[in-house]
């Protein structure tokens, strides 16, 4: 059964767009959260590009007391590699894919389209991207981790096996500690993967620089 498709705001560019930003919240947030980064990307040059920020379902959260929010998956434990919720990882797995295959629907082909994400966000742009069977154009990776990593090796897709990377975190991070994201990071190197790797001196949120770090990045991706 396919997967119903999440509610989104959407951003474009310009008309016509021939590129796609897909970019996920992090937890107890929603898609309105990144939109005000798009006009400060100055992307003037880039192809037109349809920035896509879609809300996740809301669900309890355990780690927040049982707490409704919206989450991409549950978090069980402070310790985000312990008792992870495979199966919410999974289902958010399809229904991020299921907004690829809108695009390309639409007309934006999957190597058009950069997947793009914070925190939870972050984790579930890594989970679905380096699975997906079609090449996309880059992967953004903000304040977040790779989920489900013991599981990586057996199931990535080798059609984004060369999608470059772009993985930043900040140094001062309380929520997701920069030891996970470096371990995150130090295992997809090893398995072959490019990563942008940058860290700035910020808590779990973003700066001007990165934000000046990721215009760079996708102009370099989203190309016509």
């Amino acid at each position: 059964m396919k997967p119903e498709l999440l509610d989104a705001l959407e951003l474009e560019t310009a008309p016509n767009p021939t590129h796609a930003v897909i970019w996920l919240h992090g937890l107890g947030a929603d898609g309105n959260d990144f939109a005000p980064i798009v006009p400060e990307l100055r992307l003037g040059n880039a192809p037109a590009v349809r920035f896509v920020f879609p809300h996740a379902p809301v669900q309890p959260v355990t780690i927040n007391g049982g707490m409704a929010m919206r989450a991409w998956y549950d978090i069980r434990n402070a310790d985000l590699a312990q008792r992870e919720d495979a199966q919410g990882i999974l289902q958010s797995q399809e229904a991020v894919r299921a907004l690829i295959q809108r695009e390309n629907q639409r007309g934006i082909a999957t190597g058009n389209i950069v997947l793009a994400g914070f925190s939870q966000g972050c984790a579930m742009t890594l989970q679905t991207g380096l699975r997906l069977p079609e090449r996309l154009a880059g992967l953004v990776a903000l304040s977040g981790y790779l989920p489900l990593a013991e599981s990586l090796q057996a199931e990535f897709s080798p059609a984004n096996k060369e999608t470059p990377i772009f993985m930043a975190h900040g140094t001062q991070d309380p929520v997701v500690p920069l030891q996970r994201a470096q371990k995150s990071c130090q295992l997809l190197q090893e398995m072959g993967y490019s990563v942008d790797w940058k860290t700035y001196p910020m808590p779990h949120s973003v700066c001007l620089e990165e934000v000046n770090d990721i215009a760079a990045f996708l102009k370099q991706v989203l190309r016509g």
